[in-house]
């Protein structure tokens, strides 16, 4: 597929526009405020919410769609990327398309349009992917892959798969609030009293099926730490770096005991209550990762793991599963961690076990990071 400039299939007006709107200031929103500003959705409160999404989005995808332009070693015009700048043109021109919401009405039917650019976008981290696969794939020996531009597609990375961490966050609770019977402590996305050891017992055993079904048994999963503990925070996002990291030890444990006599040990997570962070500690026995091969631990471009949309298989259009299919499991979870002011640490002795150590804000009051 010959390579294509942006403005051969979106008009030069709309181009330009982009241009202007990325320039513009983004507004980034805590958990502690969309919290407490959800709490009441009031028909008033959608309206502003609408509005504020109404420009913020924009400002976003703009964003985007103008670094999508210019990426390194011809990354920009690979097809599967080329896709990407598709779907981002298409959601900031349904945006500016859509007129000005002064009422429920118009705030109804923006709701359901942002509904329609969040399924837009579901796959493009497996699709950016592709992207990276297509670049590695057709660069003729000639093309030498200096650090510094491995270092800029891998930050490229890191910007915009943070900001669409933001942009699903913002849709998603903005359409969550429109739910007329939340849950108990539900505030759209938001559980106001999300019990992380509960959380840390669903996602483990969801990362045991998956080593069951791939190799026959599965090692245990022990957890320590007061179930009756809660605080703030989004549980889709906290389930999937949490199955994520169990997942990745599990398989180091069953692979490392596979054709042993031992019995496989378990793999241990403890839950510490801190007064400004709440950490989850993931502990292994799967041997280890060797020190040269930690700094790659998180990154975009080493992974060996087949990309899902290269099998022309169905995908599962979520956050979460088709992630952990190609090998962006750890430095996806880790920009879920910082979202809201927390962090991911890998630390691992080679010859023993790793262990990762899952730090999570407790205040709620960071700032959304704006790349």
């Amino acid at each position: 597929m010959a390579a294509k400039k942006l403005c051969e299939s979106f008009s030069k007006a709309l181009i330009e526009e982009v241009h202007r709107w990325g320039c513009m200031k983004q507004t980034g929103v805590s958990l502690r405020y969309m919290m407490e500003f959800g709490s009441k959705p009031t028909e008033k409160n959608l309206l502003i919410s609408a509005q504020f999404l109404h420009k913020e989005l924009a400002i976003r995808i703009a964003r985007r769609a103008i670094e999508l332009e210019n990426l390194p070693y011809g990354l920009s015009n690979k097809p599967a990327v080329l896709k990407v700048q598709d779907w981002y043109l298409d959601s900031f021109r349904d945006l500016r398309c859509f007129p000005g919401i002064k009422d429920t009405s118009d705030e109804l039917a923006f709701t359901e349009m942002i509904k329609m650019i969040k399924v837009r976008h579901n796959n493009v981290v497996p699709m950016m992917a592709l992207g990276v696969q297509q670049l590695k794939k057709d660069s003729t020996p000639k093309v030498k892959f200096v650090p510094e531009g491995l270092d800029e597609i891998h930050q490229f990375l890191d910007r915009f798969y943070m900001s669409r961490i933001g942009i699903r966050m913002l849709i998603g609770q903005h359409v969550a609030l429109h739910d007329p019977n939340p849950p108990p402590d539900v505030v759209g996305y938001i559980h106001t009293k999300l019990s992380p050891v509960e959380v840390a017992r669903n996602a483990s055993e969801d990362a045991r099926a998956i080593c069951l079904r791939e190799y026959g048994s599965a090692p245990d999963v022990n957890i320590y730490g007061d179930p009756s503990f809660t605080f703030p925070y989004v549980p889709t996002h906290l389930h999937l770096m949490v199955f994520e990291l169990v997942k990745n030890s599990l398989r180091a444990v069953q692979e490392q005991f596979m054709n042993s006599e031992k019995v496989a040990p378990p793999v241990r997570i403890i839950v510490a209550d801190g007064i400004e962070d709440v950490t989850i500690k993931i502990s292994d026995e799967g041997g280890g990762i060797p020190r040269s091969g930690l700094p790659k631990i998180f990154t975009y471009l080493y992974s060996t793991a087949k990309n899902p949309l290269d099998e022309h298989s169905d995908i599962v259009s979520t956050d979460g599963v088709t992630m952990a299919g190609y090998g962006y499991g750890l430095p996806i979870s880790r920009l879920y961690a910082r979202y809201f002011g927390g962090d991911l640490q890998i630390i691992s002795m080679e010859g023993y076990g790793t262990d990762a150590y899952l730090h999570l804000s407790r205040l709620g009051d960071s700032q959304e990071p704006l790349p």
